[in-house]
């Protein structure tokens, strides 16, 4: 079974993946792996401790279903106390290049979308982050605004962004990607989630009883409804 990779550091901020995180293992009944920089344990924006499973080097694209890049000031490159990440983001960042030539799908959530715009793989990729300007301040080559869409989240193909107030939207876009719940089902989750609508029911197991890695589709549509 593949694994579905999150990148944990000083800082993240762990509220942001963390619904998606819950649906991944809860109903899809996939395997959630954490890559640390090293093996040297962190703590979250929360203060959660955290001790990464493996590390940037271990990650292997044959095994990989997804790469989630959570937020955090780090991405930014500007506080110190998180400068000892400065240098180890460009060895990121080549990573993610080439596991998204491999067709591995990547998702990322606030200041993450800055190392996903200093990669290049934002364009001509229609995205969102916290704002255009956020980009343009960071990445000063980003110069894709033409492809900024304004939204809680936004995927295409690949490749999923979303705002740091995006949570449930980061999530509803890689429950989508990964097939967690049915199509005609995803709106009933995210009006619970992000409302507090109605009553989500308990869903029948997948197909067969498989796992959503087995009905992962190459879906290639740009979502941001």
């Amino acid at each position: 079974m593949k694994n579905v990779y999150i990148l944990v550091f000083n800082g993240m901020a762990d509220w942001e993946p963390a619904i998606a995180l819950c649906e991944i293992r809860r109903r899809g009944k996939l395997p959630v792996v954490s890559v640390g920089f090293s093996k040297e344990p962190i703590t979250t924006m929360g203060g959660l401790k955290v001790t990464p499973d493996i590390t940037l080097s271990k990650m292997n694209f044959e095994q990989a279903l997804l790469v989630i890049l959570p937020g955090g000031e780090m991405w930014q490159k500007k506080n110190p106390d998180f400068s000892e990440y400065f240098n180890k983001i460009e060895s990121l960042e080549r990573l993610l290049i080439n596991f998204h030539k491999k067709g591995v799908p990547i998702a990322a959530i606030c200041g993450a979308t800055i190392t996903m715009a200093r990669a290049g793989l934002l364009k001509g990729i229609k995205h969102t982050s916290n704002a255009p300007d956020f980009l343009d301040k960071f990445v000063p080559d980003y110069g894709n605004k033409s492809d900024y869409v304004a939204d809680f989240a936004v995927r295409d193909g690949n490749i999923i962004t979303a705002s740091g107030g995006g949570s449930v939207e980061f999530a509803r876009r890689i429950i989508e990607l990964l097939g967690i719940y049915p199509d005609n089902q995803i709106e009933e989750w995210y009006q619970m989630f992000k409302f507090g609508i109605g009553s989500f029911r308990k869903l029948p197991l997948l197909p067969n009883g498989n796992d959503a890695s087995s009905v992962l589709g190459d879906k290639k549509d740009v979502d941001n409804s």
